[in-house]
């Protein structure tokens, strides 16, 4: 739960269109919620496609799911509210982390508004989540329906091409790191990732050999200018604010984001 709360960052749409749907045989308010990616990344033939997701407002069924103590040692309270709230018909495990993000934060605007007040260096600030802008980049990269992409690493020279990490990807990571805790060995959570992250080497699709070049041959300086790059391009939302000193900083995402009470 804390990576989710680490990388939250989206934003709903002010003008969104807000629907009526029947469910259970009551009437509950929906917003539609535009996704950074625009759809773009995803199949045609995928509903996410479409850029846009139906989300209903929490009611107390939602509150009870963030406060089931199972669900929280588990770390999977936030996936269970974003399912309980979602209306469209789209697979969870599609979305990749950056349209997952602008999901937590409609919910978080659905449920509680969008005021969310917090301290940075002793101060404290409070910030409209709901007039937050969708981090911009460059739609000319996405070869539309495909989740991949292209890079050159500056100091081997070597090809890659690489996704943006999906729901799906993160389970899968999740499990495997918490079996190499299980064996006692050490931290690999970034070269993990990596092997996800990475769909081909020099041309080459093999799993296998992916995973040897992240263990034996991806310079940590290839490593840092491939992040730098995929923050560039990947689809999100800048969660920043501007200090009393004029400084901009990143709005921490804390406890009270689901839980102002606390």
């Amino acid at each position: 739960m804390v990576k989710l709360f680490f990388i939250l960052i989206c934003i709903i749409n002010k003008t969104s269109l807000r629907k009526i749907i029947s469910m259970n045989n009551m009437n509950f308010p929906t917003e539609v919620v535009e996704l950074p990616s625009k759809g773009l990344i995803y199949p045609e033939n995928n509903p996410l496609s479409s850029g846009k997701v139906e989300m209903k407002y929490m009611t107390a069924k939602e509150e009870d799911i963030l406060s089931n103590q199972s669900y929280i040692k588990d770390g999977v309270v936030l996936d269970k509210l974003l399912k309980s709230l979602i209306v469209s018909p789209i697979n969870y495990d599609d979305i990749i982390i950056g349209d997952k993000n602008a999901l937590m934060v409609a919910a978080r605007i659905l449920g509680y508004g969008g005021d969310y007040s917090f301290t940075y260096n002793n101060k404290k600030y409070t910030v409209d989540l709901s007039k937050i802008d969708n981090k911009k980049f460059d739609e000319s990269l996405i070869n539309k329906g495909t989740n991949e992409f292209i890079f050159t690493l500056p100091t081997s020279e070597v090809m890659v091409t690489f996704k943006i990490l999906t729901h799906a990807d993160e389970r899968k990571i999740e499990a495997e790191l918490k079996g190499l805790e299980k064996i006692g060995g050490e931290n690999q959570e970034l070269s993990t990732r990596w092997k996800y992250i990475i769909t081909s080497v020099n041309g080459n699709r093999d799993s296998k050999s992916i995973r040897e070049f992240v263990e034996n041959s991806f310079l940590a300086r290839d490593s840092r200018a491939l992040r730098d790059y995929m923050r560039k391009i990947a689809p999100d939302v800048d969660l920043v604010f501007t200090t009393d000193s004029g400084e901009e900083a990143a709005i921490p995402i804390g406890i009270s984001f689901f839980w102002p009470d606390l």
